[in-house]
Protein backbone atom coordinates (compact mmCIF):
# COMPACT_ATOMS: atom_id res chain seq x y z
CA UNK A 1 0.00 0.00 0.00
CA UNK A 2 1.31 3.20 -1.19
CA UNK A 3 1.44 5.76 1.45
CA UNK A 4 -1.85 8.32 1.20
CA UNK A 5 -3.40 11.14 3.45
CA UNK A 6 -5.00 9.69 6.60
CA UNK A 7 -8.78 11.30 6.14
CA UNK A 8 -10.65 7.96 8.60
CA UNK A 9 -10.30 5.79 11.25
CA UNK A 10 -9.89 3.35 9.45
CA UNK A 11 -6.74 4.41 6.95
CA UNK A 12 -5.09 5.65 10.46
CA UNK A 13 -5.21 2.19 11.62
CA UNK A 14 -3.77 0.47 8.58
CA UNK A 15 -1.24 3.24 8.40
CA UNK A 16 -0.27 2.09 12.19
CA UNK A 17 -0.65 -1.90 11.28
CA UNK A 18 2.15 -0.49 7.81
CA UNK A 19 4.12 1.45 9.96
CA UNK A 20 4.48 -1.80 13.05
CA UNK A 21 5.35 -4.14 10.12
CA UNK A 22 8.28 -1.46 8.35
CA UNK A 23 9.48 -1.37 12.22
CA UNK A 24 10.06 -5.22 12.33
CA UNK A 25 11.89 -5.12 8.63
CA UNK A 26 15.59 -4.36 8.71
CA UNK A 27 15.34 -0.56 7.09
CA UNK A 28 18.58 0.98 5.19
CA UNK A 29 18.45 4.77 4.63
CA UNK A 30 17.97 5.73 1.57
CA UNK A 31 15.60 2.41 0.31
CA UNK A 32 12.16 2.69 -0.68
CA UNK A 33 10.81 0.80 2.72
CA UNK A 34 12.44 3.60 4.89
CA UNK A 35 11.09 6.58 2.47
CA UNK A 36 8.08 4.87 3.08
CA UNK A 37 8.27 4.87 6.74
CA UNK A 38 9.24 8.10 7.26
CA UNK A 39 6.37 9.29 5.17
CA UNK A 40 3.89 7.08 7.37
CA UNK A 41 5.10 8.21 10.40
CA UNK A 42 4.96 11.84 9.33
CA UNK A 43 0.99 11.39 8.18
CA UNK A 44 0.27 8.91 11.65
CA UNK A 45 1.92 11.99 13.53
CA UNK A 46 -0.40 14.33 11.63
CA UNK A 47 -3.51 12.58 11.71
CA UNK A 48 -3.02 12.41 15.76
CA UNK A 49 -2.36 15.89 16.44
CA UNK A 50 -5.98 16.67 14.66
CA UNK A 51 -7.91 13.91 15.71
CA UNK A 52 -5.80 13.18 19.57
CA UNK A 53 -4.48 16.39 20.73
CA UNK A 54 -2.57 16.04 24.62
CA UNK A 55 -3.41 18.78 25.97
CA UNK A 56 0.09 20.84 27.23
CA UNK A 57 0.82 19.70 31.30
CA UNK A 58 0.23 22.02 34.11
CA UNK A 59 2.63 24.18 34.87
CA UNK A 60 2.61 23.09 38.63
CA UNK A 61 2.66 19.43 37.92
CA UNK A 62 5.47 20.60 35.42
CA UNK A 63 7.69 21.93 37.98
CA UNK A 64 7.24 18.57 40.60
CA UNK A 65 8.34 16.35 37.66
CA UNK A 66 11.05 17.87 36.70
CA UNK A 67 12.34 18.05 39.93
CA UNK A 68 11.93 14.50 40.48
CA UNK A 69 13.58 13.70 37.04
CA UNK A 70 16.32 15.83 38.23
CA UNK A 71 16.51 14.32 41.83
CA UNK A 72 16.42 17.90 43.28
CA UNK A 73 14.70 18.33 46.81
CA UNK A 74 12.48 21.13 47.79
CA UNK A 75 15.33 23.50 48.99
CA UNK A 76 16.16 23.87 44.96
CA UNK A 77 12.99 25.36 44.39
CA UNK A 78 13.22 27.35 47.36
CA UNK A 79 16.31 29.34 46.05
CA UNK A 80 14.94 29.49 42.50
CA UNK A 81 11.46 31.55 43.67
CA UNK A 82 13.30 33.32 46.44
CA UNK A 83 11.43 31.47 49.39
CA UNK A 84 10.68 28.41 51.38
CA UNK A 85 7.21 30.23 51.92
CA UNK A 86 6.55 31.18 48.49
CA UNK A 87 7.70 27.75 47.08
CA UNK A 88 4.92 25.82 49.35
CA UNK A 89 2.46 28.80 47.83
CA UNK A 90 2.73 27.85 44.45
CA UNK A 91 3.21 24.19 44.49
CA UNK A 92 -0.45 24.29 46.26
CA UNK A 93 -1.97 26.49 43.98
CA UNK A 94 -2.36 29.75 46.21
CA UNK A 95 -0.17 31.76 44.02
CA UNK A 96 0.39 32.24 40.64
CA UNK A 97 3.78 32.28 38.83
CA UNK A 98 5.16 35.65 38.14
CA UNK A 99 7.29 36.33 34.71
CA UNK A 100 10.64 36.94 37.01
CA UNK A 101 9.46 33.30 38.40
CA UNK A 102 8.85 31.75 34.61
CA UNK A 103 12.39 32.97 33.49
CA UNK A 104 14.33 31.60 36.45
CA UNK A 105 12.26 28.44 36.13
CA UNK A 106 13.12 27.94 32.81
CA UNK A 107 16.59 28.60 33.28
CA UNK A 108 17.47 26.79 35.98
CA UNK A 109 15.36 23.94 35.42
CA UNK A 110 14.83 24.04 31.73
CA UNK A 111 11.09 23.81 31.48
CA UNK A 112 10.01 25.46 28.10
CA UNK A 113 8.10 28.98 29.28
CA UNK A 114 4.98 28.15 27.49
CA UNK A 115 4.69 25.20 29.88
CA UNK A 116 4.95 27.62 32.93
CA UNK A 117 2.93 29.79 31.44
CA UNK A 118 0.23 27.86 31.14
CA UNK A 119 -2.94 27.82 29.20
CA UNK A 120 -4.81 30.62 31.73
Amino acid sequence: MKAKLIKTKKEYNEALSQVEELMLTDLRKGTAEADEFELLTLLVHTYEEEHYPIPPPDPIEAIKFRMDQMGLPPSVLHHILGSRQRASDILNGRRKLTLPMIRRLHKELNIPAETLIGKD
